[in-house]
């Protein structure tokens, strides 16, 4: 027969054994955790709309998210953060460019140019025609709109129906004002 010294013993062995695995499991979950999503947040020189900006963020963050979090330019909208819809375009060096895909760490030294920085006083072209044929109903894909057809009025600036088409492709208008953004375009191109 077993005494009762035996059963404790036991039961002081079977404590410190689920102890040191339950240490075990802690100490390989944080080295888990450490490797699968280390903090590695880096410093950012941007220059956007033509100022310098300093920001410190993960290398991965998308420029829309440090546009609208960490600048505070919050005139880029976040549509679908696939690059379908075309609300985040932004210019990169005068060209259009989804930001809702375009990591922080590969900007570099280029230029952003943002709704905001498009014109002092919203008089830019495409800004001016936009008004004139009462193109925004919603608003919520306008400036992802009003940078591609600048970006587009920039490197053609006689752009062709099938030219305005091709452009304006990827930018979705959940109003539909189609026919009126290619009409502020054509009138754009004129002046």
């Amino acid at each position: 027969m077993l005494s009762k010294h035996y059963f404790e013993f036991i039961s002081q062995v079977e404590k410190k054994i689920i102890k040191l695995f339950y240490k075990l499991f802690i100490y390989l979950w944080i080295a888990i955790l450490n490797k699968s999503s280390p903090n590695i947040m880096e410093q950012f020189e941007l220059n956007v709309n033509g100022k310098n900006h300093q920001v410190n963020v993960d290398p991965s963050t998308p420029i829309l998210w440090v546009l609208r979090d960490h600048l505070k330019l919050v005139g880029t909208k976040y549509g679908c953060g696939i690059a379908q819809c075309g609300a985040c375009t932004v210019h990169l060096n005068g060209i259009a460019v989804r930001s809702c895909q375009l990591p922080v760490s590969s900007v570099g030294n280029n230029k952003l140019t943002t709704i905001e920085g498009l014109s002092e006083n919203g008089d830019h072209p495409v800004q001016k025609a936009w008004l004139e044929h009462d193109v925004p109903q919603c608003g919520y894909c306008q400036s992802g709109q009003i940078m591609t057809a600048s970006a587009l009025l920039e490197s053609n600036p006689n752009p062709s129906e099938e030219a305005i088409a091709s452009a304006m492709h990827g930018n979705i208008c959940r109003c539909g004002t189609y026919t009126r953004i290619k009409a502020a375009i054509k009138t754009a191109s004129k002046s």
